[in-house]
C-alpha cells in the first residue's frame, strides 16, 4: 500500500471517530491538496477512487489534471488559492469548485465566463473572520450585501462558505463564526479546516477539509 493510501486511511479513521463521538449524520469530505506534488505521489489516491483535489495555482493545474480529468471522469477540481479575476476563465474551465471568491471585479469575471462556457461551478465565498490586512476575504460586516449581489446579480453558484483563522489564535472560534454567518443564508457547505485543525473543524460544521500535508508529507517548496 502506498503511503499516501496508508495515510488516507488514517485521516478517515480519525474523521470517522469525531463523526460516531459527535453522533452527526454528514461526513466531510477530504480535499486532497496536491498543490507542488508530482502526479507520483498522488495517482494511488485517484486509483483507490478518491474523487477531490485541490491545488492552490491555475498554471500548476493546467500542468496536471487536464488529462487526468479525461482519465479519471468522477474527479471534482477545487480551486482553492487566491483566484485573480484575469485567471477567471481558466477556473471556469478547469476546476468544479471555486473556494476564494473574494472581491466584486472577481464575482462578475465568473459570472460572465460561466455563461460564456455555459458552466456553473459550484463556488464558496472567503470570509474574512479576524479582519486581517494581510489575508483576502469579505468581512463579516460587508458578507449579506456582497452574497445577495452574488445570487441576484451575477447568478453565481453560491454553495458555502471558506475560512482560513488566524494561525495564532485558536481556531474554534472562527469555524464556529462561519457556520454561523452561513446559516443565515441556508448555505450547507462549508470549506473549513486544513491537516493542522481539521479536527476542531469537523466538531464546528466542516462539510470540506483541505488536507495536503497529512496525506502527503511537507510539501515540495
Amino acid at each position: 500500500m502506498h503511503s499516501s493510501e496508508k495515510r488516507l486511511n488514517i485521516v478517515n479513521n480519525k474523521i470517522n471517530d469525531i463523526i460516531k463521538k459527535k453522533q452527526q449524520k454528514t461526513i466531510p469530505k477530504i480535499i486532497a491538496v496536491t498543490k507542488t506534488h508530482s502526479k507520483d505521489t498522488f495517482l494511488p489516491l485517484l486509483d483507490l477512487g478518491h474523487i477531490h483535489f485541490g491545488e492552490n495555482k491555475i498554471q500548476e493545474a493546467e500542468s496536471k489534471w487536464p488529462e487526468l480529468k479525461e482519465k479519471y471522469k468522477n474527479i471534482q477540481l477545487h480551486m482553492l488559492g487566491k483566484l485573480q479575476s484575469n485567471k477567471a476563465k481558466k477556473a471556469i474551465k478547469l476546476f468544479d469548485y471555486i473556494h476564494s471568491l473574494d472581491n466584486i471585479k472577481l464575482a462578475s469575471k465568473l459570472s460572465q465566463f460561466q455563461k460564456e462556457l455555459n458552466k456553473k461551478v459550484k463556488i464558496f465565498i472567503q470570509v474574512n473572520l479576524a479582519n486581517e490586512p494581510q489575508k483576502s476575504g469579505i468581512l463579516l460586516n460587508e458578507l449579506e450585501k456582497f452574497y445577495n449581489y452574488c445570487i441576484e446579480e451575477l447568478s453565481l453558484n453560491i454553495v458555502g462558505l471558506m475560512c482560513l483563522p488566524p494561525i495564532e489564535s485558536g481556531s474554534e472560534n472562527y469555524f464556529l463564526s462561519l457556520k454561523k454567518a452561513g446559516e443565515k443564508f441556508n448555505l450547507l457547505e462549508f470549506s473549513m479546516g486544513m491537516s493542522s485543525d481539521y479536527e476542531d473543524a469537523i466538531l464546528n460544521g466542516s462539510t470540506f477539509v483541505r488536507i495536503g500535508t497529512d496525506l502527503f508529507g511537507q510539501r515540495n517548496i
